[in-house]
């Protein structure tokens, strides 16, 4: 049976906790990395003569697996590690973690039970990589991907730094236009690559495979990427590693920077040492020409060379702090000489709180040199607002990503988001390029009107506001609102603060229906029932257009193309829908497909539909079999609920009623102050050993009555059981019946498609709410003018001062 990815990566996650206590998560990454990487080249390659990667008698994972229990698996796993490593020219990558260290891994007993349960974990069986795809459905890159968010998550802020975020990686692949590339031997390079994961997500968006390089600095963190590009396929990459400033160790046939098609970086930002080793006046690479970075701060030292490592027609993006858009000084002046040259394509400011290593706002700096001459502006972006918190940190959002690729790369000028900035404007800025002086994404201050608090109506401003629903229901305006016929008593005008009788009767409407009324009225309006249906028909447009492939998935299918294909066709079905943003559609089905579909679809690829018939691995919730096939058995169990459920009303009825300090029923109460069968039999045993009088009568009777209800709540309680255990029986049985097309039904209508169309309604309320919500609020704001106020305060202060006269007080 297949193992559901998230529960792969929770066992995964698991092992690492294995670790927890002798070392933090910056170190035993090293440790649960290298493992897997054992483990994958194990599975893959081990008794193949020809493999890419030699796995040596005694140097695979089954040599570990012999070791659980052992007093020196500590010793023996370090030999078996060094074996494969000799084997295959890894020395210095994958023996970097010391198995043996006591300091970390504890001593004897300690040591030997939690090396032999973390190998025990990479045993599991949804861990057999030797089906492992290489067309971008790897599960293996998905677990690694998981580990190295939750290191870098737990490494704390200095540690973090060896990890992009996917998202981000992603949309830096995609505005570079690497998806493009002609041949495989064009280059990408990262000359601050870490681990290597946004080299290869910029790798994944080619066709046809591209050639890598990588430079990076920590040695631990070097080892860490050569092993990630073994692991997601692409071995010839190569990584280097030094210190990318001082000692670039890609050179050209004459001795210079070995120039590339494409790079990608995220340099540390502003590092205080990076010209340790430098030569900045006479630099042989040629790197600062357009001015020497400040001597405390290297993001400049990076940009340039970055840019010195393009070719005449490379494409690259970097990500830098915001400072580097605005910094004066040296820096100013470099910003100034590379705008110039046409270099910087365009600007995407990115929100706060994405980097592990640091929690201030970056962007990503565009460069395009083969368009550089023609270059009359940049394109800029403020991203700033669309993303989703994902524990301490802020996390891109799918919908984000395919937004901002999509307005890059399309340039579309988009109000308070985007635009192209001319070279001109940028100059008589001085070259700033902080973003804000470009593009205000300030929310629109909702601002209250004097006069029409003074002498009432709705301003005519705050409903043409709502521009945006009038155009999609242009006769609902008049149906809520009406023109505002002129005050009778209008107050003097002062200094045009309130305007006159006549302008202001112009500019001002009323209610036409009650602030309690506007939702129904909106509701039962033709043309949002017309749009409401509208929506529904696009769904159900999609829907058919894409059920026959969903009941085709099949074990060829790649799940990763399979939601591309879903979700672009989703997107574009609702490219021209008002009211509703597209990208938050799309947003459902990616955020439906991470939580469900997924690991439904990697479930039905590796067992098939039949798994439909397996009751216990989710992919058919109890609850579609029920009200597919029991309807009736499941509405009887209602009814016999709502039997028991009246029963326990009236019997906390009786106990708010007379269980109190005084009541009759408190004599009843055990010592938790509950009454049950037992306490009342004792009390009304008590009772009867007693004289009767009047008191005690009374009692009697209120214990008796509660007492019936006890037997009559049992008797409903065990019914509900009874029938709730026939209707499991009959549920699990009906699991084994399920044909192939009654699966396909299940899950497909009415799991998947009746999830995302609720999901789709949700737009819909989305909207209706946000209208609703705002008429209401105008309707209220402006519901009492002051003279009105001030009448009721009249009647008010009269009516006091006649009661107070009665009283024989005179004001």
């Amino acid at each position: 049976m297949a193992i559901k990815k998230s529960e792969l990566y929770s066992s995964l996650w698991e092992g690492c906790n294995q670790l927890r206590g002798g070392m933090d998560a910056s170190q035993y990454k090293d440790y649960v990395l290298v493992l897997l990487f054992v483990k994958y080249v194990s599975d893959k390659y081990a008794g193949q003569p020809d493999a890419l990667i030699d796995v040596p008698e005694g140097g695979g994972f089954a040599d570990m697996l012999k070791l659980k229990g052992d007093k020196e698996i500590g010793d023996k796993i370090n030999k078996i590690i060094a074996k494969l490593a000799e084997a295959n020219d890894l020395k210095g990558v994958i023996d970097v973690a010391d198995f043996n260290d006591a300091d970390k891994l504890g001593k004897g007993k300690d040591m030997q039970d939690r090396l032999s349960n973390l190998v025990s974990i990479f045993d599991a069986t949804g861990l057999n990589f030797s089906g492992n795809r290489a067309e971008g459905d790897d599960i293996l890159g998905d677990a690694y991907e998981y580990l190295m968010r939750h290191f870098a998550t737990e490494s704390g802020k200095s540690k973090g730094q060896f990890y992009t975020p996917a998202e981000v990686s992603r949309v830096m692949a995609k505005v570079i236009g690497i998806s493009a590339n002609h041949s495989p031997s064009q280059t990408i390079y990262d000359p601050t690559c870490g681990s290597g994961s946004l080299l290869l997500k910029a790798a994944d968006e080619t066709q046809i495979g591209i050639t890598i390089y990588g430079q990076e600095m920590d040695n631990a963190t070097a080892a860490l990427a050569k092993m990630n590009m073994i692991l997601h396929n692409n071995p010839s990459a190569e990584i280097w590693q030094d210190n990318t400033l001082s000692s670039p160790h890609f050179k050209g046939k004459e001795g210079g920077l070995k120039l590339h098609d494409f790079v990608v970086a995220n340099p540390p930002f502003s590092t205080k040492a990076w010209s340790n080793g430098l030569d900045l006046v006479n630099d042989p690479y040629d790197r600062f020409a357009d001015g020497i970075p400040p001597a405390k701060n290297g993001d400049y030292a990076f940009l340039l060379h970055i840019i010195r490592s393009l070719k005449s027609t490379g494409k690259g993006a970097v990500i830098l702090p915001h400072g580097v858009l605005f910094r004066g000084n040296a820096e100013g002046g470099i910003r100034r000489n590379i705008l110039r040259k046409g270099y910087i394509k365009g600007i995407i400011g990115l929100p706060a709180n994405l980097f592990f290593g640091t929690g201030i706002p970056a962007c990503i700096i565009v460069l395009d040199k083969e368009n550089a001459a023609g270059r009359s502006g940049l394109f800029m972006m403020d991203g700033s607002r669309g993303y989703v918190k994902d524990g301490n940190k802020n996390r891109l959002r799918h919908q984000d990503i395919h937004k901002i690729v999509d307005v890059f790369n399309n340039q579309l000028e988009t109000p308070k988001y985007a635009r192209m900035v001319s070279m001109a404007e940028i100059e008589a800025n001085d070259y700033n390029l902080n973003i804000p002086r470009y593009i205000d994404s300030s929310e629109a201050e909702d601002l209250q009107d004097i006069a029409a608090h003074l002498q009432g109506g709705i301003p005519n401003a705050d409903v043409e506001s709502l521009s945006a629903y009038w155009q999609v229901f242009p006769t609902l305006q008049t149906q809520l609102f009406s023109p505002r016929f002129p005050h009778p008593n209008p107050l003097p005008t002062g200094e045009g603060v309130i305007p006159k009788q006549g302008e202001r009767a112009a500019g001002y409407s009323q209610m036409k229906v009650a602030a309690a009324e506007v939702k129904s009225t909106i509701f039962a309006h033709p043309e949002f029932v017309a749009y409401t249906q509208s929506v529904a028909n696009l769904f159900q447009r999609w829907r058919a257009n894409n059920t026959a492939r969903l009941t085709a998935i099949d074990q060829n299918t790649h799940p990763k193309q399979l939601i591309e294909i879903l979700s672009e066709d989703l997107l574009h079905t609702f490219d021209t829908v008002k009211l509703i943003d597209q990208y938050d559609v799309y947003q459902h089905l990616m955020s439906y497909w991470s939580d469900t579909m997924q690991d439904d679809a990697y479930l039905i690829t590796a067992d098939g539909w039949q798994a439909g018939n397996d009751k216990y691995n989710g992919l058919i919730p109890p609850s579609l079999i029920i009200a597919r096939y029991f309807a009736a058995e499941r509405d009887a169990i209602v009814e016999l609920e709502a039997v028991r459920d009246a029963i326990t009303r009236s019997m906390e009825e009786l106990d708010e009623e007379h269980g109190g300090e005084d009541g009759l029923l408190a004599e009843a109460k055990n010592d938790k102050g509950k009454l049950t069968k037992i306490s009342i039999g004792a009390r009304l045993k008590e009772i009867k050993s007693v004289r009767a009088e009047p008191v005690e009568a009374q009692e009697q009777a209120l214990l008796n009555a509660y007492l019936a209800l006890i037997e009559q709540e049992s008797i409903a309680t065990k019914k509900v059981k009874i029938a709730q255990a026939l209707l499991n029986a009959k549920v699990a049985a009906q699991y084994a019946k399920l044909s192939m097309d009654e699966i396909k039904t299940l899950v497909v209508d009415d799991k998947w498609l009746t999830t995302l169309a609720a999901d789709v309604q949700t737009e819909l309320d989305r909207v209706s709410q946000a209208l609703t919500g705002r008429i209401k609020q105008l309707a209220e704001r402006y519901a009492e003018p002051l003279p009105q106020l001030a009448a009721d305060v009249a009647i008010l202060n009269a009516k006091v001062e006649a009661h107070l006269k009665q009283m024989g007080f005179q004001l």
